[in-house]
């Protein structure tokens, strides 16, 4: 009779941290549009110097998002975080699901291609589908009563008066100086676009070079 002592070693399997995550989503929600609105336009309207650099403006933006609109528990994915979803995209990805187990039982080159294919189709319906969903937000943040909160926030003054011997201005990506209110719209939308997508900036270096400029009248 043979007696053998063992000790086994049990790994647990370690949980990714997911990053906690502002839910913008909650914007689509009217109440929570409106307040969001009005406690931005307090915290960048009750100074009596706007903050002049995008890192300074972004940081009162995202703070104020975390206070009305709350953060996602960082234990999970939420589902609520792809509220951007059609019903196209979830069909496609139910597709896509499929095809994925379909080529991991039976590693063909057919089923390989239709899972690439599938990946394509995704990619192209979801950018398409959350570009819609953040037109409609921008949309939805104007009202009659006043002009785009973050339009105003590139045109606003010191409230003592203007400085005459320099004029704040809007810049595109290739420095050239926007007039128009379109182009002017457009590129605060991009920025706050950036802004919801992307929750750790801090570390990067300001973009006041990148939006705004100065010019000696």
């Amino acid at each position: 009779m043979v007696v053998c002592r063992m000790t086994l070693m049990v790994c647990k399997t370690k949980r990714s941290k997911i990053e906690k995550k502002t839910k913008w989503w909650k914007l689509k929600k009217e109440e929570c549009c409106e307040e969001f609105r009005q406690k931005l336009r307090q915290a960048l309207g009750g100074q009596v110097v706007l903050p002049d650099d995008w890192e300074t403006t972004a940081e009162v933006i995202r703070e104020t998002g975390r206070k009305v609109l709350g953060v996602s528990s960082g234990r999970r994915k939420e589902d609520k975080e792809t509220w951007w979803w059609n019903e196209e995209v979830q069909d496609s990805i139910q597709r896509k699901r499929l095809a994925k187990k379909k080529w991991d039982m039976d590693r063909t080159e057919e089923n390989r291609q239709e899972y690439k294919d599938l990946q394509c189709r995704v990619k192209r319906e979801v950018s398409k589908a959350k570009q819609k969903a953040y037109d409609e937000l921008y949309t939805r943040l104007d009202t009659r009563e006043g002009e785009k909160d973050l339009y105003r926030l590139a045109r606003q003054r010191d409230r003592d008066g203007k400085d005459v011997q320099q004029v704040r201005v809007i810049k595109d990506r290739d420095g050239r100086v926007l007039t128009s209110e379109e182009s002017v719209q457009r590129r605060w939308k991009e920025y706050f676009e950036e802004l919801m997508n992307e929750e750790n900036e801090r570390g990067k270096k300001s973009r006041r070079g990148e939006l705004c400029g100065t010019e000696s009248r």
